[in-house]
């Protein structure tokens, strides 16, 4: 039966490494408890994951923390740090290093949409670049993280340093399980062209924006670098580790939580909340609005105001004189 193998493992997994050891104690409780109970009884392994995650899950909400049911036999060096690194190259890879869309939008407004991930930038540092040079140029950008589902906080960096000047930005850092370790995170030097820190720039979420996506709209927002439009983030601000605990379940295993140096806080449990709320379908054209009436407002006149102003009566957006 897995659950007499599961539960155990889990349960020391959890009072040796979880980021929250006052609480890793209470959760553990919850799963001998309902381990004496016969609550997993007779469960499979994919019944098991869902039983053992809500229970997990029932003490302090943490929605990083939970077991995974995976279709197929995990290996034996799944949870290995070179294998999930070789595994996250070849899913970059597959996903273009997580660059699902760069283009300009009519009004000489950027479209950088990053998902499914904010991959390590040791395996996409070079495709974000490029889309980073390519939009460098804008008037506007939009960063569209609605379909960001996590990512390293070493990309989230390296994004956000391609939106300053000069001058290196700290961002909410790492928290670990003991106190004193803290691991602070700053904006970096980037090669070539930047988008710079004063020209505008909107965030689009929604409800399935989680964890590096939230990471990146909250600093941007929390620094007043970016707008964020759509809808409030999942919540989820607790860095994991996988580790494989059966044949085709692995324990996800918050090991650091996500620190503000400017409040001290972070969007676990409450998300981002968005500075203009609307669907997540209706958040590009609004950003994509709000971003020409901005670049219109600027005022000036020739070729550029000219595409701005075509592309606001394309979108039956009042035309700014001056």
């Amino acid at each position: 039966m897995p659950a007499a193998t599961v539960v155990p493992q889990i349960t020391k997994l959890l009072l040796e490494r979880y980021v929250f050891p006052e609480v890793a104690a209470d959760i553990a409780a919850v799963l001998t408890a309902a381990a004496a109970e016969g609550r997993y009884e007779g469960a499979d392994q994919a019944r098991l994951a869902e039983l053992v995650t809500a229970d997990l899950q029932s003490v302090n909400g943490d929605l990083h923390l939970r077991v995974i049911h995976s279709p197929t036999e995990l290996s034996d060096t799944h949870d290995d740090e070179a294998t999930q690194l070789r595994q996250m190259a070849e899913w970059s890879d597959l996903t273009c290093g997580g660059i699902a869309n760069a283009q300009r939008l009519p009004g000489n407004v950027g479209l950088l949409a990053i998902a499914p991930l904010l991959f390590p930038p040791s395996v996409a540092a070079e495709r974000v670049t490029g889309a980073m040079h390519l939009l460098a140029a804008t008037d506007a950008l939009i960063l569209d993280l609605r379909e960001c589902l996590g990512g390293d906080p070493s990309m989230v960096a390296w994004v956000y340093s391609f939106l300053t000047d000069t001058e290196p930005v700290q961002l909410s850092g790492m928290a670990h399980r003991d106190p004193a370790d803290l691991k602070q995170l700053w904006t970096s030097h980037v090669p070539g062209a930047k988008f710079g820190g004063t020209k505008p720039v909107w965030v689009l979420t929604s409800a399935k924006t989680f964890s590096g996506g939230e990471a990146l709209s909250f600093d941007l927002q929390e620094r007043r670098r970016a707008t964020v439009v759509g809808e409030r983030t999942r919540g989820g601000a607790h860095p994991r580790d996988s580790v494989k605990v059966d044949t085709h379940l692995e324990l996800a295993l918050p090991v650091a939580r996500a620190v503000s140096p400017i409040s001290g806080g972070n969007w676990e449990g409450t998300g981002v909340t968005p500075d203009v709320p609307t669907t997540a379908a209706d958040a590009l054209p609004e950003a994509h609005r709000r971003a020409l009436e901005t670049v219109l407002a600027l005022g000036g006149a020739g070729f550029r105001r000219g595409v701005a102003e075509e592309a606001a009566r394309a979108l039956d957006t009042p035309v700014a004189t001056g």
